[in-house]
């Protein structure tokens, strides 16, 4: 796994998802839609079990799923490690207290594909026609690797979230995400180095 940041391109307006398949599973067998949200809006997580910015997200994640799950927005995570079983992604849900969240193995990198998704942790929020609307990061806690902020100043997420419920064009339809490369299984040399130990500070603030 390595470490790495995404730019967000300039002037993306819209961002549209593509033909492939809006029908997943999760690690229970269960068939959902993270592509064709029957609500207002659905918001992909991509994660990995290994990635300590990623897991620094955990409760992040879950409090911006809770406070918007009545709104009409759904969440699910897509688990994006090299390797990874059901087993190994329950484990990981119960330690992080993941809850109420559909989660997806995504072997293939075939969601990561059609989001556009390179970063884990990073947030891809889909309408109802099937367009990305938001790609990026979740909020501005880290200014760099290992490097986070005393206080979240952008909370990107929640701000793209309010302004699709509200009607509105979102501020911001991507930003820049920065946390643990997604890379295809091949992609990984054997016996690499896993990343550093989780960023000192990495508990995040109250907002």
């Amino acid at each position: 796994m390595g470490w790495g940041r995404v730019l967000p391109g300039a002037g993306v307006i819209m961002l549209m998802a593509g033909s492939v398949s809006g029908q997943t599973r999760d690690i229970d067998g269960r068939s959902f839609t993270p592509f064709a949200p029957t609500g207002k809006a659905s918001v992909l997580l991509f994660v990995q079990t290994d990635c300590p910015i990623s897991n620094s997200y955990a409760p992040e994640i879950q409090r911006v799923c809770a406070a918007y799950e009545s709104k009409g927005v759904s969440c699910s995570l897509a688990y994006e490690d090299v390797r990874v079983d059901a087993a190994a992604v329950r484990k990981h849900m119960k330690d992080f207290a993941y809850t109420g969240v559909p989660a997806a193995i995504d072997e293939s990198r075939a969601i990561a594909d059609r989001a556009r998704a390179t970063i884990t942790p990073a947030a891809v929020v889909i309408d109802p026609r099937g367009a990305v609307l938001y790609r990026g990061r979740i909020d501005n806690l880290y200014a760099s690797l290992g490097k986070p902020r005393r206080n979240v100043t952008e909370h990107d997420l929640t701000d793209a979230l309010d302004a699709i419920l509200a009607g509105k064009p979102v501020p911001k339809p991507e930003t820049e995400a920065l946390g643990c490369f997604i890379t295809r299984p091949s992609t990984r040399p054997a016996g690499s180095l896993r990343a550093s130990p989780q960023p000192q500070g990495g508990l995040r603030p109250k907002r």
